[in-house]
């Protein structure tokens, strides 16, 4: 899949249409657009065709794509037919590959009380692979109430062969959102590696299933992950700063079948205020034995 280049080394040439129709070329994506940062209002967003086998955005350390606060700014959905339904295992895909690298994501905007449509305000990806490196989100928003919405930044269903999304060397500033003021998913593993978040928040309220006569949420200042069997490895990061209004200001944890496992290498982990419920400062866990803490500070 050839190579794609979005822009002709001017600002002007860096346009929301060039994004999106480069995303559904596929290949790696780079951009022209002079010397200077520079930033893209997404007028529409970016959706992945599940033909690509790999799909690879690097914004080469000066390029923002804003949702303006009005639109998701990526999407990959390998089970939706309109992006071209490539097997009858569409959760299960191995392809597309996409990776996220040396860019800037932020103003996502995603609400909407249908669990897709109102999660993953930046990003929301569904089957074959994700991996993010070297990026920043920066005040993305989704759905403010609900149960299983989530993921201001990032949100993601489904990984090929249950591989873990792999996120290195980026932040999370300023996400807010039901659940998951950074991360959410359900059924998906992380290895979270050098990567920090700030200021982001839970803002739902009753839970999850919802308590009687609220909206529910509410759990998961930074993540929040739940489903049955799934882990999630945090190395060399720190979350500091990020709140829940019920469970996990840190890490919402829930693996409902108790085979999931949660460890924290060489990280630091405080002032993460919980203002409902946890079992651990900043984290709700609900998985195999105890979270394992090697070498970090939690509390």
């Amino acid at each position: 899949m050839a190579d794609q280049v979005v822009g002709d080394g001017t600002p002007t040439g860096c346009t929301s249409a060039a994004v999106v129709r480069a995303v559904r070329r596929g290949g790696v994506i780079r951009f022209a657009c002079g010397p200077d940062p520079v930033t893209i209002v997404m007028q529409q967003t970016a959706e992945v065709l599940n033909t690509s086998e790999r799909v690879v955005i690097d914004g080469g350390g000066l390029v923002t794509l804003s949702g303006g606060g009005k639109r998701r700014i990526l999407r990959q959905d390998t089970c939706d037919e309109t992006l071209i339904w490539t097997t009858d295992h569409c959760d299960d895909q191995a392809t597309p590959r996409l990776v996220i690298k040396n860019i800037t994501l932020r103003d996502g905007y995603a609400s909407s009380s249908d669990l897709a449509d109102g999660s993953g305000g930046a990003v929301s990806v569904r089957g074959g692979r994700l991996r993010i490196v070297n990026a920043d989100f920066v005040d993305n928003r989704c759905t403010a109430t609900g149960p299983d919405v989530g993921g201001a930044a990032v949100r993601v269903l489904d990984q090929s062969r249950d591989r873990p999304v792999v996120v290195r060397r980026s932040t999370f500033t300023g996400g807010v959102c039901s659940n998951g003021g950074a991360l959410s998913s359900i059924g998906v593993s992380w290895r979270i590696v050098d990567s920090t978040f700030t200021d982001n928040r839970a803002i739902g309220r009753g839970a999850n299933p919802a308590q009687a006569g609220t909206p529910g949420g509410g759990s998961g200042g930074a993540i929040y992950a739940d489903g049955n069997t799934f882990h999630i490895r945090l190395m060399g990061s720190t979350i500091v700063g990020n709140s829940a209004k019920e469970g996990g200001g840190a890490v919402f944890f829930v693996s409902n079948d108790r085979t999931g496992t949660l460890s924290v290498d060489s990280s630091v982990l405080e002032r993460n205020p919980s203002l409902g419920f946890e079992n651990f400062p900043g984290i709700f866990f609900l998985g195999r034995g105890r979270p394992t803490f090697t070498d970090s500070v939690v509390r």
